[in-house]
């Protein structure tokens, strides 16, 4: 793992291209890993290297020379920073600064008691269970070859639509990467797939490579998200209605982008191909519709048994989390029969271990930073600083947005996240922020960093994958026709983020309705 790894789910390669690596196309062994191997950017030059470790050695001069502690703990903020900008794993970019902080502010002692408490007490949590579990069920789904089939599905069934294939395109990458957890898993599977249908049906270019980019941006948001269950770990708010804030949002952002898509169909048809000239395609009939279901069942019953069970208060989200690993267990054996089902189960179990433990070190890793925060006192001079500006809660959350726009541009979401969480927390509540709600805020801010220029993975992944000419057919789409489809696209996203703001109770409803209905599951 390194700092500019994503943490947003797996990307298993579909079967016809499991020696392409996800982003830089090179020959390999096929990819079995949940997480993507290489980097947001390419690894520093030695250039770089002299001048980040320079940068981290006035960064240890200033600590142990510091005033304050207030001041040290400013000087492991930037020492982190360059770490993170050096590509050094995320968890030793924030443990390390955090243990050497620690030391030089309250000695030994103080440092013997992180080194101990924090590796325990960051994962012990009975409630980040459900994280393997959920890990292991997108391992699974992919294996079983279920995206492919879920596109077909939404193809058939809204391709009548004015811009229908780019909005059942939508619809299957919201799905896709919510079950999965992995949006870069998704937009390189569901890329192959839908750009060339979408070029033979006549679409613009560039709309087809935006379609793609925005259809996984709300996969992290609908539950299972693993980003929202790494957040109520940060920040010690419960699972259940940490996974149901999110899902109201994330269906709702979705159906903003195919809103938009329809739109476009009516007022530019020619973009998504109404009007052109094409015999690639053909109108699927009913009984195409109706039997194309048949191929997503498995889809189905875990939809069933994570929400169903939820709502009715048979499962915690722990215990769903483990039903629908199981329920991917059998589906696997059952798609993959007579293909080494029991290998694939066993080679998405290690991947599993293995991504579980990368997540684990890294909440230790803000664990650390958290106590570094507490002991420097670094923590309230913040809060008070942001108080102290006399910021509405509206005006707040918009120097937010922008921040993390910004920042979306250099780091991951799981950076992102675990930089900014420990430090905005003790703020959100004298701003007045539900801290379930800036989960979601978080979230899909992060899903922005995703896509946004120059080092956003998304636009690069679609870069790659465009350069293949069975999917291109034929048409030369450039990194500046991506990132123009972008420009169509965010503002939407933009939108809903101010929607958001304005409307914070669309995160709560869904889990005060389970509460209600189901009992009080939602806590554990």
């Amino acid at each position: 793992m390194n700092a500019n790894t994503d943490f947003t789910g797996a990307p298993l390669l579909p079967e016809d291209a499991s020696t392409a690596n996800v982003i830089g196309m090179t020959t390999q062994k096929p990819a079995t890993a949940l997480f993507p191997s290489g980097s947001r950017r390419e690894r520093p030059g030695v250039l770089a290297l002299t001048i980040g470790f320079g940068l981290v050695a006035v960064c240890l001069i200033g600590l142990f020379t510091s005033p304050t502690a207030a001041i040290g703990g400013a000087w492991c903020i930037a020492m982190m920073l360059v770490l993170l900008f050096l590509s050094v794993p995320v968890a030793i970019a924030l443990s390390v600064p955090s243990i050497v902080g620690v030391y030089a502010v309250s000695g030994i002692p103080a440092t013997m008691n992180i080194l101990s408490t924090a590796p325990f007490s960051a994962v012990s949590d009975w409630t980040l269970s459900v994280l393997p579990m959920f890990i292991f069920m997108g391992m699974l789904l992919t294996q079983s070859g279920l995206s492919g089939k879920v596109y077909r599905v939404a193809d058939n069934w809204f391709s009548w639509l004015p811009g229908g294939i780019g909005i059942g395109t939508t619809f299957a990458g919201a799905g896709l990467s919510a079950v999965t957890g992995s949006t870069i898993g998704m937009t390189y599977a569901l890329g192959r797939a839908g750009i060339p249908e979408m070029l033979k049906a006549g679409y613009d270019k560039r709309m087809a490579v935006g379609t793609i980019m925005v259809a996984g941006m709300t996969g992290n948001l609908i539950p299972p998200s693993i980003l929202m269950v790494i957040y109520a770990g940060i920040a010690s708010v419960p699972v259940g209605p940490a996974l149901m804030a999110g899902a109201l949002p994330g269906i709702l952002l979705a159906v903003c982008f195919a809103a938009f898509i329809f739109a476009i169909g009516v007022i530019a048809p020619r973009l998504v191909g109404r009007g052109v000239d094409t015999d690639d395609r053909t109108t699927p009939t009913w009984r195409q519709r109706l039997t194309s279901l048949g191929g997503v069942w498995g889809f189905a019953v875990i939809l069933v048994v994570l929400f169903g069970g939820m709502f009715s208060g048979i499962f915690t989200p722990t215990e769903a989390g483990a039903a629908a690993a199981l329920c991917s267990v059998l589906l696997c054996l059952w798609e993959k029969r007579g293909d080494h089902p029991w290998r694939k189960i066993a080679d998405s179990a290690m991947a599993t271990v293995s991504a579980t433990s990368a997540i684990f070190f890294i909440m230790i890793g803000a664990t650390m930073l958290t106590s570094l925060l507490a002991i420097t006192g670094l923590a309230p001079i913040l809060t008070g600083f942001i108080t102290d500006l006399g910021l509405s809660r509206v005006g707040f959350l918009l120097v937010l947005i922008v921040l993390y726009i910004i920042m979306g541009m250099f780091f991951d979401t799981m950076s992102m996240m675990l930089l900014t969480i420990p430090i905005l927390l003790p703020t959100l509540e004298t701003m007045g922020v539900s801290p379930l709600w800036f989960g979601v805020f978080v979230v899909l801010l992060g899903e922005f960093g995703m896509v946004t220029p120059p080092v956003g993975i998304i636009p690069y992944i679609i870069h790659s994958i465009v350069k293949d000419k069975a999917v291109n057919l034929g048409h030369t789409i450039t990194l500046r026709d991506i990132f123009i489809s972008l420009l169509w696209f965010l503002p939407v996203a933009v939108i809903f983020l101010v929607l958001l703001v304005a409307v914070p109770g669309m995160t709560e409803w869904l889990p005060d309705l389970i509460e209600r209905t189901s009992g009080g599951m939602a806590s554990s």
